[in-house]
C-alpha cells in the first residue's frame, strides 16, 4: 500500500526557491546525481572488500540513459542502495527549518549559485530541470525495494518496487522549459565536463567498435560508451607514471595543443590534502592570461575552471589540473577568499612550481635555456606578480643576449662591470626592443664592444623598472637611448675638427631649421666613421611614455605630452663641415634630420612621402 506525506519543511514551496537560485548553473544537476551514484557505488566496494556484502559485487558501472522521446534521464547505479527508512531519512527530511532562512542565509552568494550542498540538497538539483523525479533504490541488507515520486511540490509517494537488483534509479522527468536537456549528446557533453575523470565506469549510450570473431575475422559489435577516465594520472603516483604517460594526459585534457615543455606533479598529504598536476605550455611572446585552462576538482569530481582565487594570476599561464577534496564540491568566490586552506595551496603551487624551475635549470641548463622563450614569459610575470616568487626565481632568470646567449643577472653584471660602467660608475646594460628596427643603434654600441641584451616580450618594459628597483648599481637603457653618450663620455672622446665658432654657427643652422618641440641639439665630437646624426631619447621619458599607451596608470598623463628627444651632430663628421660651406643649409639638414627620423622609425605619412621625392631629385 502506498504511503502519502509531506517532505519535512516549514515551507509550502521550498522547490521554486532551488530553481531560481540555482538556475543560472542548472547542469550542474547531472553532476550531483552521478556524484551521489558514485558515492553509493564506492560505499558498497568497501562493503566487499570488508566482508559486510552478502552477495556478490557484479558490475559497477553507472548507467546514464537519455529517452527523449519519453523525455527522461535515468541515473542507475548498483551501490548500497536505500531501505524504506533511508529514503524517509535522506530524501523526505530536508536539513533546514524554513524558506525564509535559506533565501537570507546565501542572498549574496555569487549569482545564486553553489548553494547546494550546504544544506545536503544534491539530490534535490534533479528538480531544477524536472517537473517529476521518481526514485526506485533496493539496498544491499534484506529489505523490500521501495518507490519514490515527487512532482516538485513538498508532497510525495512511497510506495515497495518490483527491482529485485542491489542499487538505485533516478528517473528524471524532463520539465518543458529544460527539454533541451532530454539529449543523449546534450548529456554526455554534461559527462565529460563534470564527470570525465570519476573513479567508476559511467556508461552513456553505446559505441561501435571493431572486434575479432571466432574465424579471427573483424566484425563491429555495440558497446557500452564509457564516458570516464577512472585513472587519470594525477591520481597515480608519480613513480608508477613515464613521460608518455604525461603527455598522452596533457592530450587527454587539450586534444589540440602542441606538447608541453614540462610539468609539476602535486602530491601532498599535509597540511592539507592536494594532488595534481601543473603543466608548462609553450607560450608566445604576446600573450593574454589563457584562463579556464586549470581545472579543480574534489575527489575527481569537477568543481570549476575558474580558479583565480586559488591560483596566482602568474600561474594561469600553466595548463592542467588540482584536486582537493578540502575544498568543497559546492564553492563560492568568497569561499575561496576567506579559506585558510586555499590561501595555504596557493602559497604551495607556487613554491612548488619555483622549486622546479630551479631544479631544472641547475640539472639540464642547456634545455632550460632551449625553453625559455616560454619559460622566461611566465617567470618575468611571476617576479613582478609576486615578491617571494621573485626572491626564489632571481637566480635562474634569464637574460638573453643579441648574440642568444644567456646569463643571470650576477653572472651578467660581471661580464660587462668593466666596460660598460658610466662615469659615475653605474653599470649601464643596453638592450634591444626590436633588432631589427634598432639595428643602426645596436650597430654603434657593438663597435665600441658594448654587449646588447634582448626585450622582445610584451611584460619586458616593465620586467627592466621592477628590477632596477631591486638593484642601485645597474640601470637598463635601450640602445637608442642618450645614455649610450653618457658610457661615450666616459671613454677618451676626439677632439672637434671645428672650431668654437664653427660649432656655435652649426648649433644655431640646426636650431633655427628643425624647430619641433621637444628636439634638443647637442653637438659631440664622435668617430668621423660614426653617424653624422644620431637621434636619441631619454630613457626615463621614453619608458613613461610606452607604459601610458599600454594603460599606464598614474603615467596616463604623458600619452598626449609630445615625445622629448636629442639629436646628437657629429661635429667631426665630413657632412659637419660641409654644412657650414652648403648655401641651401636648410635642405642639407632637413635631409639628415629625416634620415635620424627615419632610423628611428619616427618618419611617416606626409613626412615621409616628402622625404622619398627630396630624396629622388637629389639623385
Amino acid at each position: 500500500m502506498a504511503q502519502k506525506g509531506k517532505i519535512n519543511v516549514s515551507t509550502e514551496n521550498i522547490f521554486p526557491i532551488i530553481k531560481k537560485f540555482l538556475y543560472s548553473d542548472h547542469e550542474i544537476f547531472l553532476r550531483e546525481l552521478v556524484s551521489n551514484a558514485v558515492d553509493a557505488t564506492q560505499k558498497v566496494q568497501k562493503l566487499a572488500v570488508s566482508g559486510e556484502l552478502k552477495q556478490e559485487l557484479g558490475n559497477i558501472n553507472i548507467d546514464v540513459k537519455v529517452d527523449k522521446e519519453a523525455k527522461t534521464i535515468t541515473i542507475s547505479d548498483k551501490g548500497i542502495g536505500m531501505t524504506e527508512e533511508e529514503v524517509e531519512k535522506y530524501i523526505n527530511q530536508v536539513a533546514f527549518s524554513s524558506a525564509e532562512e535559506f533565501v537570507e542565509k546565501f542572498k549574496n552568494v555569487d549569482g545564486g549559485i553553489n548553494i547546494i550542498g550546504h544544506f545536503g540538497l544534491g539530490f534535490y538539483s534533479a528538480f531544477m530541470v524536472s517537473k517529476e523525479v521518481e526514485i526506485i533504490t533496493k539496498s544491499y541488507k534484506d529489505a523490500p525495494a521501495v518507490r519514490w515520486v515527487c512532482d516538485g511540490s513538498p508532497e510525495y509517494e512511497m510506495s515497495t518496487a518490483e527491482k529485485t537488483e542491489r542499487g538505485t534509479d533516478i528517473i528524471l522527468h524532463i520539465a518543458d522549459d529544460s527539454i533541451d536537456f532530454a539529449d543523449e549528446y546534450k548529456i554526455k557533453g554534461l559527462l565529460n565536463k563534470y564527470c570525465k575523470f570519476l573513479p567508476v565506469p559511467i556508461n552513456c549510450g553505446e559505441e561501435e567498435v571493431t572486434e575479432k570473431d571466432a574465424e579471427d575475422k573483424d566484425i563491429k559489435v555495440k558497446k557500452d560508451f564509457i564516458v570516464n577516465n577512472t585513472k587519470p594520472a594525477w591520481s597515480i603516483a608519480p613513480a608508477e607514471l613515464k613521460e608518455e604517460d604525461y603527455i598522452r594526459f596533457y592530450h587527454e585534457l587539450y586534444p589540440m595543443a602542441e606538447d608541453p615543455l614540462f610539468w609539476i606533479h602535486l602530491n601532498v598529504d599535509f597540511p592539507f590534502k592536494l594532488t595534481g598536476i601543473l603543466y608548462f605550455p609553450k607560450l608566445k611572446k604576446t600573450f593574454e592570461v589563457q584562463k579556464n585552462k586549470i581545472q579543480l576538482y574534489s575527489n575527481q569530481v569537477f568543481v570549476t575552471d575558474n580558479v583565480e582565487e586559488i591560483v596566482p594570476e602568474y600561474l594561469m599561464l600553466m595548463q592542467g589540473v588540482l584536486d582537493s577534496p578540502d575544498i568543497p564540491l559546492n564553492v563560492s568566490r568568497s569561499y575561496l577568499q576567506s579559506d585558510g586552506n586555499v590561501k595555504k595551496i596557493t602559497s604551495h603551487i607556487s613554491k612548488k612550481v619555483a622549486d622546479k624551475l630551479g631544479e631544472l635549470f641547475k640539472n639540464d641548463r642547456a634545455s632550460f635555456e632551449s625553453k625559455w622563450e616560454s619559460v622566461g614569459l611566465f617567470v618575468k610575470y611571476g617576479m613582478l606578480s609576486d615578491e617571494k616568487f621573485y626572491e626564489r626565481a632571481k637566480d635562474f632568470c634569464l637574460y638573453e643576449n643579441i648574440e642568444n646567449k644567456f646569463f643571470t643577472l650576477e653572472e651578467y653584471k660581471t661580464k660587462t662591470e668593466v666596460l660598460q660602467k658610466d662615469k659615475n660608475n653605474k653599470l649601464i646594460l643596453l638592450y634591444t626592443t626590436d633588432k631589427e628596427a634598432q639595428d643602426s643603434y645596436i650597430q654603434i654600441a657593438t663597435k665600441k664592444s658594448y654587449d646588447v641584451l634582448s626585450f622582445d616580450n610584451i611584460i619586458d618594459q616593465h620586467f627592466v623598472q621592477h628590477v632596477e628597483s631591486k638593484h642601485s648599481d645597474i640601470k637598463f637603457n635601450r640602445v637608442d637611448a642618450d645614455t649610450i653618450d653618457k658610457l661615450i663620455e666616459k671613454e677618451e672622446t676626439a677632439v672637434s675638427v671645428l672650431s668654437k665658432e664653427e660649432e656655435e654657427s652649426l648649433k644655431k643652422h640646426f636650431e633655427e631649421t628643425i624647430k619641433l618641440e621637444g628636439v634638443t641639439i647637442e653637438l659631440k665630437a664622435l668617430s668621423p666613421e660614426d653617424m653624422p646624426i644620431t637621434i636619441t631619447k631619454n630613457e626615463f621619458m621614453r619608458r613613461m611614455h610606452e607604459m601610458s599607451k599600454m594603460g599606464g596608470g598614474m603615467y596616463s598623463f604623458m600619452g598626449s605630452m609630445p615625445e622629448s628627444m636629442n639629436l646628437v651632430v657629429n661635429t667631426n663628421h665630413a657632412l659637419a663641415s660641409r654644412i657650414l660651406k652648403e648655401e641651401n643649409k636648410t635642405a642639407l639638414i632637413n635631409q639628415l634630420f629625416d634620415l635620424a627620423l627615419l632610423q628611428q622609425g619616427l618618419l611617416k605619412g606626409s613626412k615621409l612621402t616628402a622625404f622619398i621625392e627630396r630624396s629622388v631629385e637629389v639623385l
